[in-house]
C-alpha cells in the first residue's frame, strides 16, 4: 500500500466510518480495488502519478465497474495526504447515495421497464 492508502485505511478499517465495513485490496471480477464497501457497492480508488499515463485504461475499468452496479470514487494520493478529513466526508456522502443498479447507466430511465 502507498502512504496515502495506509493513511486512509487507518480511518476506514474496523467500521470507523459511520459503521460501514470496508475491505482493502478486494477482488471484484478481474480487478483488485483499493477499498470496497459491499453494503453500499462503493469502490474507492487512490491514484498516484502512474495513473496519469493510463487514463484510458482507468476510465474503461470504471465503466466496467459501473456496468455491474458499482459506484466508483477516486482520489489522488496527494489529496488523501493533504486533507484526509475531506476525503472521508466525500466517501461517506457517496455511501449515502442510492446504490447503483446493475446494467444501468445513470439517467437511463428507459431500462426501468415502467412502460411509459
Amino acid at each position: 500500500m502507498t502512504q496515502a492508502e495506509q493513511l486512509l485505511w487507518e480511518r476506514l478499517r474496523n467500521r470507523q466510518l459511520s459503521g460501514l465495513k470496508f475491505r482493502r485490496q478486494h477482488s471484484l471480477g478481474p480487478f483488485i480495488t483499493d477499498f470496497y464497501c459491499a453494503e453500499t457497492r462503493l469502490v474507492v480508488e487512490i491514484d498516484g502519478d502512474i495513473h496519469d499515463l493510463q487514463k484510458e485504461q482507468d476510465e474503461q475499468r470504471t465503466r466496467q465497474f459501473e456496468e455491474f452496479g458499482y459506484r466508483v470514487i477516486q482520489f489522488r494520493n496527494k489529496e488523501v495526504e493533504a486533507n484526509t478529513g475531506l476525503v472521508l466526508k466525500k466517501i461517506l456522502e457517496a455511501c449515502q447515495l442510492p446504490s447503483p443498479r446493475m446494467g444501468r447507466r445513470s439517467g437511463d430511465e428507459s431500462s426501468q421497464g415502467r412502460g411509459q
